[in-house]
């Protein structure tokens, strides 16, 4: 009964066989949106006294002088500046604002999730170009009960499509073709060995 069992699980963890993940995750048309958390700096031209660092608070609004709430967040930076030039147009004649992200976080639905039996399990701010390497740079490596090879992207831009990672061919015998570019939104899913 016990090796019934055991051959059970087996079979359930070999039937987890996913495409390996695409070498290029195209991103190219990228562009940065702002998230809570994210430090964002508001420059209005001629007009020094308006202009300051604010942060995105959590429910993804800013606040500065003559602008009392205004959403920051799933805006880009030029979006932004617009939306605070039509607020300042109130009490400003023809206000030109630029908007700089200072400190960055990014929205929750592009954030990079690292769970598992990472070193340090943790949410990562995307980048463009980010690969898996850069990831496991970031949560300092694998635990000693890791399954490296037994890793999964699940790409939420791809309706939660999963794909198999070699982390351990990456890691540990330093195979560049187990790097793989990450998209924004990625989970990256590290199992326990079992054995």
């Amino acid at each position: 009964m016990c090796v019934a069992g055991l051959l059970l699980l087996l079979g359930a963890c070999a039937s987890q066989n996913f495409p390996p993940a695409p070498a290029k995750a195209d991103v190219n048309d990228y562009n940065y949106v702002i998230g809570a958390g994210d430090s964002v700096s508001i420059n209005v031209w001629r007009n020094p006294e308006l202009s300051m660092a604010v942060p995105v608070r959590p429910d993804g609004k800013i606040a500065a002088p003559l602008i009392d709430e205004i959403v920051a967040q799933g805006k880009t930076p030029v979006q932004l500046a617009r939306d605070v030039e039509k607020t300042l147009s109130k009490y400003v004649r023809d206000p030109i604002v630029t908007v700089i992200v200072t400190g960055f976080t990014g929205p929750y639905s592009e954030q990079i999730r690292v769970v598992g039996e990472a070193a340090k399990p943790q949410v990562l701010a995307f980048k463009q170009n980010m690969t898996v390497l850069d990831v496991m740079i970031a949560v300092g490596g694998l635990t000693d009960f890791a399954n490296g090879n037994g890793a999964t992207i699940v790409r939420a831009s791809e309706g939660n499509k999963q794909y198999s990672i070699r982390l351990r061919d990456l890691l540990k015998r330093g195979d560049v073709s187990a790097n793989v570019e990450m998209k924004p939104g990625d989970i990256l899913i590290i199992p326990q060995s079992l054995f």
